[in-house]
């Protein structure tokens, strides 16, 4: 099976079955693209019943290729990555995104969410 995100977004269905699937984002970023950020990838993944085995991230403009495999770990451009065993949020780096989804339940979920991680003295 196929999901595209772009043919989602376009309001087109989908259902995630057992079978393995190709989940692929040709221009993951679309609004960073759309306003020249450079911040965009081609995103893709691959699911075997309705758990994820591959993905890779391509980022054209860095020119770098994220990769990784159920437990196998994550890579880019080869070289293995790990997380920084920071377990104090106060000293990370946060890090979020909006999301596109305008419905008011939505936006009131994620304001909420905001006001929770803003109360904590983080850098971000």
């Amino acid at each position: 099976s196929f999901i595209g995100e772009e043919s989602v977004a376009a309001g087109e269905g989908s259902i995630l079955t057992d079978n393995p699937t190709w989940i692929i984002d040709p221009i993951d970023g679309t609004t960073n693209f759309v306003h020249r950020f450079p911040f965009v990838a081609v995103s893709i993944g691959f699911v075997v019943n309705k758990k994820i085995e591959f993905g890779i991230v391509y980022s054209c403009i860095e020119d770098k290729m994220y990769t990784a495999r159920k437990g196998k770990g994550a890579f880019c451009n080869g070289q293995k990555l790990q997380v920084s065993g920071q377990e104090d949020i106060t000293k990370s780096l946060l890090v979020t995104e909006l999301g596109s989804n305008r419905d008011p339940e939505t936006i009131k979920i994620v304001l909420s969410n905001m006001e929770r991680l803003l109360s904590i003295p983080i850098h971000g």
